[in-house]
């Protein structure tokens, strides 16, 4: 863009209606806080820096705000977010000048609310552009009812140019019938922000200092104000109750769904899909009802995931197959599922789990912190922890990795082509041989050789003409 764009985001409001102790711009939409979404759409921008105008829960918005400082934008630059508090709170225009010290004047600033999360780049892109670094540009829409948005009066001659921006409080009869109105966005040359900043008053029915009104000085002095409409009333819409924000979840999620089936991902049911992350997905993927996508999920060509999963920060490779009802939670170290392999149902893969091409693992199976090599397999009812597992292992039913001592995880590595048999104990830290057997209800503490049988049970004796005991009789009443 022309000019250094800045940004200013609304953030000191107290959310009474959302009843919640968390403040309502960290609310969460589609995974996360309503106002990450905003600082996100500011990083797409190239934003210079955003500034962040706190208040009511001002502690943990400025703490949220500090965390998203450095994300990397689509430019590649991190974002610089700052915050400043308005206390009191006096309005929308008494909230901009607590921001105004930190604008540069060479650039424009635009005006966001940490509650309107879903505005689009490309629409701020345009109304930067009819800024132009000399005009006021107005975010405006047309609502069928306009109550409570401030009216945005025209030249009286039926021209396209703005003289005014009517608060509904204040407004007359004539203007309250005005169906186009200001969304809260607002494009300005800082330079000149700053002057009509400061001839702000409180004169007015919520004795409030109004942001609009720079518009009314803006048109004395003669500056151009210039209003941009949008057809789209998802991308201003605010949310002040839970009401508001569950109908602005299925709408982000509606959108995220025909995003995904553009690029030819085929959902069974869009209206049964939620992404809290992002998905990337290769040709000719088929996602089942009610799955949940949280994190980064990458999903390669050809996968198939079953009916309600749930699937964090995880990649999934070519032709890999998720059963219904299968968890996977990468966390910070990540899961990888390799091509051809079939997972679930009701499997559950954990941080640090890695399948290598066709591997199998079944219902009720646990992995975590693991490696499983070509073709291995743990069809049912088992749990693999801090385990290296090798090419062609068979792992039993029942059996499971005794990784953890009480203070300590240690591994075990069961190397190529053992046959582990059912409802085992391996007590890591261990080695099974390549090629082994244990033989199944073992419990293995000590390293076994390559190609050997290893069972450690106790002796199987029966008792002859074993009497079960019996329960006393009862004293008759």
């Amino acid at each position: 863009m022309a000019h250094p764009v800045d940004v200013v985001i609304m953030a000191a409001g107290k959310g009474t209606r959302m009843k919640s102790r968390l403040p309502k711009v960290l609310q969460r939409l589609a995974g996360r806080p309503m106002l990450g979404h905003v600082l996100a759409t500011a990083a797409a921008l190239a934003a210079r820096r955003c500034v962040v105008i706190t208040g009511h829960g001002a502690t943990e918005v400025e703490a949220f705000c500090a965390s998203q400082t450095g994300a990397e934008g689509q430019n590649g630059l991190p974002l610089i977010c700052e915050t400043v508090r308005q206390e009191p709170q006096l309005g929308t225009g008494h909230a901009v000048q607590q921001a105004a010290p930190r604008l540069p004047d060479d650039g424009v600033t635009l005006v966001l609310s940490g509650d309107v999360p879903l505005t689009q780049a490309d629409t701020l892109q345009a109304l930067v552009a009819a800024s132009g670094g000399e005009r006021i540009a107005l975010l405006t829409i047309d609502f069928d009812d306009p109550t409570g948005y401030g009216r945005i009066v025209r030249d009286a001659a039926g021209g396209d140019a703005v003289r005014a921006i009517v608060e509904h409080k204040d407004a007359t009869e004539a203007q309250r019938a005005i169906r186009e109105c200001y969304s809260g966005i607002m494009a300005a040359p800082t330079a000149l922000l700053k002057k009509y900043l400061a001839l702000l008053d409180d004169d007015n029915a919520q004795k409030e200092f109004y942001l609009t009104d720079v518009v009314r000085h803006a048109v004395a002095a003669g500056t151009p104000v210039v209003a941009l409409k949008t057809q789209d009333a998802t991308q201003v819409a605010g949310v002040n109750s839970p009401v508001q924000l569950a109908a602005l979840e299925r709408e982000a999620q509606r959108r995220a769904a025909e995003a995904l089936m553009v690029q030819g991902v085929r959902l069974a049911d869009p209206a049964r899909f939620d992404l809290r992350g992002t998905l990337d997905c290769a040709q000719d993927v088929e996602i089942d009802v009610g799955c949940l996508f949280e994190g980064q999920v990458t999903l390669g060509e050809g996968v198939r995931i079953g009916a309600h999963c749930v699937i964090a920060n995880a990649r999934i490779e070519a032709g890999a197959v998720i059963h219904p009802f299968t968890h996977i939670d990468g966390g910070s170290q990540g899961v990888v599922v390799g091509p051809g392999a079939l997972v679930g149902p009701y499997a559950r893969l954990r941080p640090g789990a890695q399948l290598g091409a066709g591997v199998h693992i079944g219902n009720f199976v646990e992995v975590k912190n693991s490696q499983l090599a070509a073709g291995a397999k743990a069809n049912h009812l088992a749990y693999l922890g801090d385990a290296t597992v090798g090419e062609r292992v068979n792992y039993g039913a029942g059996s499971i990795t005794a990784n953890y001592d009480g203070a300590n995880k240690h591994r075990t590595v069961i190397e190529a082509d053992v046959h582990v048999g059912s409802n085992c104990v391996l007590v890591a830290p261990l080695t099974l041989g390549a090629g082994g057997t244990v033989g199944g209800g073992s419990t293995i503490t000590k390293d076994t050789p390559p190609g050997a049988l290893s069972v450690s049970r106790s002796r199987q004796i029966s008792v002859p003409d074993w009497q079960r005991p019996a329960k006393a009789a009862k004293p008759s009443s």
